[in-house]
């Protein structure tokens, strides 16, 4: 059996997260020993390292009970979980190309001026005019 400190020390996952993921029951109500201790056992870190590695990943704390809720077996299980883990994927790619374009836009912003030089900020200008940007970004 687990105390919770042992729970977040071997999942990474602070103590506050355990208690709302157990409140809003992503994982099992914690018995209580004789000092009223919340004590989980292997099957509670194992879904609680299930949780953290699924976050780590970008997965919505909805998408995971989804994964949570299958069993495993190969078919219809599987191809749901395929679908949920592609969709997610599909989610990163566009935050890559998001940042990417950020990184574009905030790199040609930062050469706009060479060390605060020649009248009115060029930086400050460009952050006002969104009509000064090479592209969209947002």
């Amino acid at each position: 059996m687990f105390s919770i400190g042992a729970l977040s020390k071997s999942t990474g996952v602070k103590v506050p997260t355990i208690r709302y993921y157990e409140q809003i029951g992503l994982i099992a109500p914690a018995t209580r020993n004789a000092g009223n201790q919340r004590r989980y056992d292997q099957a509670g870190l194992e879904r609680l390292g299930f949780i953290k590695h699924a976050r780590d990943l970008g997965f919505g704390l909805e998408e995971i009970r989804e994964l949570m809720a299958l069993n495993g077996e190969l078919g219809q299980d599987c191809r749901a979980a395929d679908e949920l883990a592609r969709a997610q994927l599909e989610k990163v790619r566009a935050r890559i190309a998001r940042l990417r374009r950020l990184e574009t836009e905030l790199e040609r912003i930062t050469h706009l001026c060479v060390d605060g030089a020649g009248g009115t900020c060029q930086v400050l200008t460009a952050l006002g005019d969104h009509s000064q940007c090479l592209g969209q970004h947002d």
